[in-house]
């Protein structure tokens, strides 16, 4: 492939996907595209890029598809877990009891559902705390198989050894050969859908808390912007966003607050009552 070629296809998944691949992952395109030129029949990857914009959508999705990074595990960098199991949490259950509302949580670029499931571990885990509440745990990803692989909830010894305590390893889990299978329960607490950043949000509904980490690293400045304020659009006032701990909302978007002592953490206030804790 030619020099265009790359980059033909570095500007179809940024217009499908806002993912920046840049003019260095040439090897990675390569080597990635091959098993969909082999599936779908083309004769080469030119032969691809040159019909790639008229090709199928499920052949579009597949080069998207391709091209993400599925890297997750479980209580990823901790912190953010911590901090909401000790902080937003009871933030969130003492304004939806205020309310009489569901808590809805949403994990955006869920990847292989490392992330929620962490998060319906600590909910479980604090199930007294929220009783009489509906708690919804709204998981997403661009990647039909990594939503797959999330919605089988199976997972390599290796992938289970990275982040996950033993005991939570034996209580929530039940082993398959050399694999690992996460309780009905555990799964029964968080609903998958295959959502793609830059489209319409509206139809997650409004959301209390957002994680999305480790996510915008991928986009260029114009996508961050335009994925962070449609995120704004559907939270509820005084929400809160998860970054990831080396990402920050600096000259993308000032309606969100940085928190000091809560790395990655911002929160959305209504310009009103703040919450009490955190947002004070």
């Amino acid at each position: 492939m030619s020099v265009n070629d790359y980059q033909s296809i570095i500007d179809f998944v940024h217009k499908k996907s806002g993912i920046v691949l840049g003019n260095t992952k040439s090897y990675l395109i390569e080597t990635r595209l091959a098993t969909i030129v082999e599936q779908y029949k083309f004769q080469d990857l030119k032969a691809l890029e040159r019909g790639l914009n008229i090709a199928p959508k499920q052949v579009q999705e597949a080069v998207v598809d391709a091209m993400t990074t599925n890297e997750s595990f479980f209580f990823r960098d901790n912190t953010p877990f911590d901090n909401f199991e000790k902080a937003i949490l009871p933030e969130l259950i003492e304004a939806a009891r205020a309310k009489n509302s569901p808590i809805r949580i949403w994990c955006a670029a869920a990847s292989t559902g490392q992330e929620p499931y962490s998060l319906a571990m600590i909910l479980l885990a604090n199930k007294r705390l929220w009783a009489g509440l509906k708690v919804e745990i709204i998981a997403s990803d661009i990647s039909q198989s990594a939503l797959d692989r999330a919605k089988a909830g199976k997972y390599t010894q290796f992938e289970v050894q990275r982040g996950l305590p033993v005991q939570l390893l034996v209580e929530h889990f039940k082993q398959d050969g050399t694999n690992w299978i996460i309780s009905d329960q555990i799964k029964s607490m968080v609903s998958f859908r295959k959502v793609n950043l830059l489209e319409n949000l509206f139809s997650l509904g409004k959301m209390d808390l957002v994680f999305c980490r480790n996510v915008l690293i991928y986009f260029d400045v114009p996508t961050k912007s335009k994925v962070v304020s449609a995120i704004q659009k559907i939270m509820n006032p005084n929400g809160f966003l998860m970054l990831g701990g080396a990402e920050t909302l600096l000259g993308i978007n000032e309606d969100f607050e940085r928190k000091d002592g809560y790395r990655g953490l911002y929160c959305l206030s209504d310009g009103q009552a703040k919450q009490t804790a955190i947002c004070a």
